[in-house]
């Protein structure tokens, strides 16, 4: 998938993750980039296109469609999570990041498949996580949505193969960015993210690995639930 000439759209674009893949769009040759945000006030860059988006928003996943009608990848990066733990958490807290991190982006997938492929089938990139394969005592609501977003994306690659979609899973540990600051762990930088995101869609990867994180989950995934689970983990 060629990225030159190409016509992007980021949901979630104001800031961390999500800034810097547009970002990294600009910089590799894309025509025009979209940044969605639910306050498009905050996108300042010049370089960025702001569109108003809450994916959670029916009439503004519709909207946007047809504003950026020209879309020829799509990246569903908009996120949220809280610490919640699976017998005290909030579930209503919960419910929020089904609704954004799973729900939103299927709706965003419904919405842009049709655009997509009036535009000779181009990319879908889902913004997934290590959260995608191991549950989490502290963060179990987000984990469980990363998850059921990892089935959804599996599912949208069969159903977008026949029309000539790419549809890319990209997972990582932690990232290093204002919302992780007070999360004490290993954490793989924006630069890295990005130039691995790039990289998939070059060369047409379903799926990318980005650190050593998520090639070990990954690796483990076939092995007895103990270890995946082992005391610390």
């Amino acid at each position: 998938m060629e990225i030159q000439n190409a016509v992007v759209l980021v949901t979630g674009s104001n800031r961390g993750i999500g800034y810097s893949i547009a970002r990294a769009f600009v910089e590799n040759g894309a025509a025009k980039v979209y940044a969605g945000a639910r306050n498009p006030a905050l996108i300042t860059d010049p370089d960025l296109i702001p569109l108003q988006l809450d994916i959670t928003d029916s009439a503004e996943v519709s909207a946007a469609a047809k504003l950026a009608a020209d879309t020829t990848i799509l990246v569903n990066n908009a996120g949220i999570f809280y610490p919640t733990h699976p017998l005290t958490g909030s579930l209503a807290d919960a419910k929020k990041e089904m609704e954004v991190n799973y729900l939103g982006t299927w709706a965003m997938a419904q919405a842009f498949a049709p655009v997509l492929a009036r535009n000779g089938g181009g990319a879908m990139v889902n913004m997934l996580s290590v959260a995608s394969w191991r549950a989490s005592t502290k963060m179990t609501g987000y984990a469980s949505s990363k998850s059921a977003e990892w089935s959804l994306t599996n599912a949208l690659r069969m159903a977008l193969r026949s029309q000539g979609t790419l549809v890319t899973g990209v997972h990582c540990g932690f990232v290093d960015t204002e919302s992780t600051k007070g999360i004490e762990s290993v954490k793989v930088s924006l630069e890295k993210v990005t130039q691995e995101l790039i990289k998939g869609i070059l060369e047409n990867s379903d799926e990318v690995l980005v650190d050593e994180t998520a090639r070990k989950v990954k690796a483990s995934l076939h092995d007895d639930q103990r270890l995946l689970y082992a005391p610390g983990n």
